[in-house]
Formats: C-alpha cells, structure tokens, sequence
C-alpha cells in the first residue's frame, strides 16, 4: 500500500508539536564566541553504502558518528541516476531527507513516489521497502540512532511496530514568528518575509530529541542560537554563509554540515535572491534571531 496515507498523519503530529512549542519558554541567550565544527560537502569522503554490492550501491559519506560502529550516525547518500534497489530491509530505523533529484521509498508493490528536494521519510527497521532515484545528481541525508547500519535480504524481514512515513516538501507547514516563540524579529512585526521553522518528529521538551527544518529567507542575517546539548545542522537547500571568525566565512553548499556541543551562538546569512532550508537534530530548543536592518 502507497504512504499516501501517511502525509495527513505526519502534517496532523507536526501541527500539535507546533502548539506545544509556541506555549514554552526559551532561555537566556547564551553569552560568548561560537565553538563549532563544520563539514563542508566537497570535504566529505565517499565509499559504498552497501560493499557487497560495490559499484550497483550508492556511494555514502559520512558527516558525523560512524554507520558501521554502534553511535547515532548522520550520512549523505548518493545514488547514480535511474538507481533501484532489490527488495530488503534493514537492521536499524532511519529517516531521510532529499536534498537534490528525486526519491522513491516505499513498498516494493507501491506505485512510485517521487519526492522532490526538501521531502522527509522515515524508514521502520525490519521492514521490506525498495528504494530509486531519479536525476544525474541526486543526494539525501541520512540518519540512524544506533548502528551498524546493516542491508540485509527481505527473508529476514519482521515487524518492529513502527510505521514509515513519507512527506512531500509540498506538505511541510511553516511556522513563523506569529506562530512560535523560536522565530524572533526584532524590532519588526512578523512577516511573510521572515525565518521559518517546521517541525519534522520528537518532542521538543527540553532534553528531548526532535528534527526540524529551518527556512532562511533571501538575503537574511543572524544567527541560532542553541539550548541544548548537541546540535547537528544540515544544508538542504540554498548557500548559505557560515561565519566560522571574525575572519573566516564560509558558503555552505547543500549537503554541508555545522554542530556544536552546549549552548552555542551560529551566525549564518542567505545571499540576495537565495533563500536557504537547514535540517536541525538537537536535544533541546534553538532560537533563530534576525538582525536588525541597517537604518
């Protein structure tokens, strides 16, 4: 059976996340210099997801943990154009996010479901699913809670209780800061013109982990700051600027990576013209600060 179904559950669980965080309060903004680590995607060295099946496997890099080890693991997944895995499963539950092409994961006796970027699936461990893509560029993000990330045969399929979801970029809801106390402008009145935030899973509790997507518009200039204890960030969409010091400045191609440990300050800007997207992991809340315009 399609996902289809599941985009209606998935928008109905992102809109009570979004009336539960509007009622929180957010901490002090944490006082000095960022500390922070940045990955970007030219940087990241590549092998094959699946090494028994060599070249035919989509090419993975990793961005933070390690797959093949025990850890929670982020990677960036490569697939060639026209790719279609075999029927199988895995070991271990994953979600995913498109970041360039399109995507298909679903049951193997689904009709194609092509999720362009900006999209966001889930994939429960044990159950059989095929996965394609589409595009001679094609990329996603991949992340796991615990490893090794393991490919095995649809003969060793069983049900882990969970249920897969698909969500189409048309379907994410955008929150700003009319709607939630994590957006701030300072000085204006909320706009249409403003940062965004959807929120994607978890539970955005203090301490708890939870996924979300951060819209950055065109020409945009502040920063996030971070409340919680790890923060993993990555481009989806866009180049934005990454100010690592006072004298480095980086752009940040779609699939790049930044993280920090603790309360920690990120200055990021979108160029003119370019909005950006960034998908977010923490264990806490997060503030996105727009700077005042110049007068």
């Amino acid at each position: 059976m399609s996902r289809f179904r599941s985009i209606a559950l998935a928008s109905i669980v992102t809109a009570c996340v979004s009336l539960q965080a509007a009622s929180v309060s957010i901490a002090q903004e944490p006082a000095g210099e960022p500390t922070s680590k940045v990955v970007l995607t030219s940087e990241v060295k590549w092998d094959h997801l699946n090494p028994k099946r060599g070249d035919l496997a989509p090419k993975a890099g990793t961005l933070w943990g390690d797959r093949n080890g025990t850890e929670p693991t982020g990677f960036l997944l490569k697939p060639n154009d026209g790719f279609e895995s075999p029927p199988h499963i895995h070991n271990v539950s994953y979600r995913g996010v498109v970041i360039r092409g399109l995507i298909h994961n679903d049951d193997p006796n689904a009709e194609n479901m092509w999720m362009p970027a900006g999209s966001f699936w889930t994939q429960p461990k044990g159950e059989v699913h095929i996965t394609a893509a589409k595009g001679t560029d094609s990329l996603a993000y991949i992340e796991i809670e615990n490893g090794p990330y393991l490919v095995l045969p649809k003969e060793e399929a069983f049900d882990s209780g969970e249920r897969p979801v698909n969500v189409d970029t048309s379907n994410i809801v955008w929150l700003d800061a009319s709607d939630i106390t994590w957006v701030d402008q300072p000085g204006m009145k909320a706009s249409a013109n403003g940062p965004k935030v959807a929120f994607l899973w978890g539970n955005t509790q203090d301490g708890q982990l939870n996924g979300t997507f951060v819209k950055l518009p065109a020409g945009f200039t502040g920063k996030i700051n971070t409340h919680g204890s790890a923060f993993r960030a990555v481009v989806i969409k866009g180049q934005p600027q990454y100010q690592v010091s006072k004298a480095d400045t980086k752009t940040l191609e779609p699939g790049s990576y930044f993280s920090s440990e603790g309360e920690s300050v990120h200055q990021v800007s979108s160029k003119a013209g370019v909005e950006s997207i960034i998908y977010v992991r923490t264990d806490g809340k997060y503030d996105v600060i727009q700077a005042l315009p110049k007068k």
